[in-house]
């Protein structure tokens, strides 16, 4: 039986080289079309020597595949992905352009108007944690962002379950990776070493993806959600913790509540492969390069608050592996299949 054919949108960003890294050993697929427009007509191991072995010319174009991987950026991936779509050819989109359900939410977090509206409806969100049969039968999943996946996974539980008030504070702290390729002042080394910054306290564009699947899983008690990202000087990772007030007459501010919460979590991510509920708050080091999302809930008795960790790598299950879990699920795979590889440590 053949394998079915890959195609990636825009390798050469951070997210694409991911993907072909990853997609270079799986085994129920074979990547056969890369582009991008930089480096067209060059050897994919010339641009990147450690992807030599795939044999790959980067191309202008696609060639004919029966999956794609758009990781082009936000509002030009759209024009990528439609005639695909229009074609019958599943298609993963790793930018924002499906991931929010109302076409008027994209001029307030992204600046344009979609293109394609009637696309949102059979767009999945794909977090496979929450939508695992939908994105089974999706010919369009809109891969999440990388603070959204840490976060969402962090609260889910909690929020599905009703045990905490709206009041949410989300601090998130990412490597520098997640800016992307792209030359920019903040990202520069001599301004990036040794800082640590806040950003986009206004309304980071992320919070609109927070915002919807928090809401989604509660919508009596819709969330209010701050949300403050951060940049610190590292390569990958996302370290984020959330915090929120226990609901009155929910579990108790005490060991009891806390043993309590954790069998809530390990509950609900009992048939999700790549999450992990942990007893002790994880380190971004514990993912880097894997597709595991570690996540440590806990109660602080003083104030009766919620507090919960998770930690993934932004590159992975923040983007290229989380978009080949939803392949797998896609072409109908194991879930697992391509993903079951150990972090890198030290």
């Amino acid at each position: 039986m053949n394998k079915p054919k890959i195609g990636i949108i825009n390798t050469t960003g951070y997210t694409g080289v991911e993907l072909a890294r990853l997609l270079s050993r799986h085994p129920g697929v074979t990547l056969t079309s890369v582009t991008g427009r930089s480096s067209a007509g060059k050897s994919l191991g010339e641009v990147f020597p450690h992807l030599a072995d795939l044999k790959l010319t980067i191309e202008p174009c696609l060639s004919e595949v029966d999956l794609v991987f758009s990781a082009m950026p936000h509002q030009e991936s759209a024009r990528e992905v439609i005639p695909l779509v229009d074609r019958g050819i599943k298609v993963v989109d790793i930018s924002a352009d499906f991931r929010l359900r109302d076409a008027d939410d994209y001029p307030t977090w992204y600046g344009f108007c979609h293109p394609a509206p009637q696309l949102l409806k059979q767009a999945v969100y794909g977090l496979p944690e929450l939508y695992h049969h939908q994105i089974a039968t999706a010919p369009l999943v809109a891969n999440p962002g990388c603070y959204p996946t840490g976060a969402i996974l962090a609260l889910a539980p909690a929020v599905k379950a009703g045990i905490i008030e709206p009041e949410i504070v989300i601090d998130s702290k990412s490597g520098l990776s997640g800016a992307g390729r792209s030359l920019s002042l903040h990202t520069h080394y001599a301004e990036a070493n040794e800082d640590t910054s806040a950003y986009a306290l206004g309304g980071h564009r992320h919070l609109a993806e927070i915002i919807q699947e928090l809401g989604q899983l509660c919508p009596d008690k819709p969330p209010k959600i701050t949300f403050v990202p951060h940049l610190v000087p590292m390569t990958r990772g996302i370290l984020t913790t959330g915090y929120a007030p226990l609901a009155e007459g929910g579990l108790p501010a005490n060991q009891k509540g806390i043993k309590e919460l954790c069998q809530l979590y390990q509950d609900f991510y009992r048939d999700a492969p790549f999450v992990r509920v942990v007893e002790t708050p994880p380190h971004t080091k514990h993912t880097w390069g894997a597709n595991t999302c570690f996540i440590h809930p806990t109660i602080d008795p003083r104030t009766r608050r919620l507090v919960v960790v998770s930690a993934i790598d932004n590159l992975v299950k923040g983007a290229a592996g989380q978009a080949i879990q939803n392949m797998n699920l896609m072409l109908g795979l194991a879930e697992k299949t391509g993903l079951e590889v150990a972090a890198v440590y030290p």
